[in-house]
Formats: structure tokens, C-alpha cells, sequence
């Protein structure tokens, strides 16, 4: 029996590293000193891809902001509804990022930035820009895109502002 339960974390945290960025805990005190800075507050809805164990969640709802997290590795899901189950304003999902389509109300999207996805990231944040007919913020924690200037930066965090596109009717 132990075997078993031995194998299946093993398979599953290798899914998880194969398809989605490491787990790295984020700390609060950096958060909360971004978000003082980029103004997260009760008009936002704060998406973080990735979301672990939903620090970034929970610190967003103390700004008031409605916070959603997507994470496809389903302990860190269970921690992260255990640890913010009495707050309303926070919802963690199990799912794929890539694949979902983000809230109508989403205004910044939180990330760890991995290299490996940013082309995918960029994808998923211009698609819904696209689709929501509004700009979104894009809010990186870690390295900045190869492709892509930053719109603003702070400390760790690099900040891209994705503006929908037009798209011509045939």
C-alpha cells in the first residue's frame, strides 16, 4: 500500500514539473510591496497562474480585490482551499491555465515567470485581452520576457500591459 502512495506522488509531481513551473513559495512581504505599488484594490480580480499553496490569493483579498487562483497540482489545491476557506473573495481551481478561459472581471494576472512559458503566457493573457475587449496587466514575478519590454518594473516584478487587438472581419 505505502509502494503504491510512494509511485503516485512520484507520477504526480512529475506531471506537475513536466507541464507547469516549479513550486516556489511566494513571500508576503514582497507581494504586498507590489501591490501597494501597481494599486491592486477592491475594483481588481487578481488570477494567478500557478497559484500553489494561494499566498498570492489570500494577500490579494486583504487588498479587497476578488482573487482566482489556477493550479493543476491538486495537493497544493487542497492546501490552498484549507487555508483561505473562510474567505469568500478567494476561489482556487484545479485546472490547466493554458486551457481556461480566465474570469469576465479579471483585470491583473499574477505569474511566476518561467521562460520556458512565456510564449504560452503571452498567448493566454493577449487571447483574453482579445476576448474581454479591454486591456489586461500581466504582473511577473522573477525573470523578465525575452520578447516583450516591460511596461513598468519593480524590484522583482515586471509589469506588461496587454492591449486587445483588433481583429479583421473577412
Amino acid at each position: 500500500m505505502i509502494w503504491l502512495i510512494v509511485c503516485a506522488v512520484i507520477v504526480l509531481v512529475g506531471f506537475v514539473a513536466f507541464f507547469g513551473a516549479p513550486y516556489v513559495p511566494s513571500q508576503k512581504k514582497y507581494i504586498r510591496r507590489a501591490f501597494d505599488h501597481f494599486g491592486i484594490g477592491p475594483s481588481d480580480t487578481v488570477v494567478d497562474i500557478g497559484s500553489g499553496d494561494g499566498v498570492v490569493l489570500r494577500v490579494a483579498a486583504t487588498y479587497g480585490a476578488l482573487a482566482v487562483g489556477y493550479e493543476i497540482h491538486p495537493v497544493l489545491v487542497v492546501i490552498s482551499r484549507m487555508l483561505s476557506r473562510r474567505n469568500p473573495r478567494i476561489t482556487t481551481r484545479l485546472t490547466n491555465a493554458w486551457h481556461a478561459a480566465l474570469p469576465d472581471s479579471t483585470t491583473f494576472v499574477y505569474a511566476f515567470s518561467v521562460s520556458r512559458d512565456e510564449e504560452k503566457l503571452t498567448k493566454l493573457v493577449q487571447r483574453e485581452a482579445n476576448r474581454l475587449g479591454r486591456p489586461l496587466k500581466l504582473l511577473c514575478l522573477g525573470s523578465p520576457f525575452g520578447a516583450r519590454t516591460a511596461d513598468e518594473t519593480f524590484e522583482a516584478y515586471y509589469l506588461y500591459i496587454f492591449q486587445p487587438l483588433q481583429l479583421k472581419k473577412a
